[in-house]
């Protein structure tokens, strides 16, 4: 590593520790030249994660796209804002866990769709009516009937 300070190539580590919940190593380092200090990060480079969009068009994936979905859906009702973050990251943890290089925004509404309904069942609606496109009345009636429907099988579950 090169020293910020005066480009000596030969530094020492000092300390090592992990940051960014395990995510990253933090280095503390010595310039063996003009003996200053500074810190560097290690972090693990991951591979794009693509959207495929209806359309077919591909975009790289962006976390906050999917948070202000949700804080739309989310608008006055009683969701942190780091439960919106938390869903984002779970959906791209677990895309990336799986190994994938593509994803469809199809999968992505119904990721979200699946989080969103045990956090509050008013923004899964909304965030339904805009994800599934409803075009009247009916979509929602539907989505509300399929809503309960869960809700009965999941109190048969328990």
């Amino acid at each position: 590593m090169r020293c910020p300070y005066c480009g000596n190539d030969d530094t020492r580590v000092l300390e090592s520790r992990q940051a960014q919940d395990g995510r990253a190593i933090r280095r503390r380092r010595e310039c063996t030249r003009c003996q200053e200090r500074f810190t560097t990060f290690e972090t693990v480079e991951m591979a794009p994660l693509v959207v495929i969009k209806k359309s077919g068009t591909r975009e790289p994936f962006q976390s906050d796209k999917i948070v202000r979905g949700l804080m739309r859906a989310c608008e006055k009702r009683p969701v942190s804002l780091e439960t919106m973050q938390a869903i984002a990251e779970d959906i791209e943890r677990e895309a990336r866990g799986a190994g994938l290089r593509e994803i469809t925004s199809t999968q992505i509404g119904e990721a979200v769709l699946r989080r969103l309904i045990d956090v509050d069942q008013v923004a899964y609606v909304r965030f339904a009516s805009v994800y599934r496109e409803f075009d009247d009345v009916n979509g929602f009636l539907q989505e509300l009937r399929r809503l309960e429907g869960l809700r009965l099988e999941a109190d048969r579950g328990t």
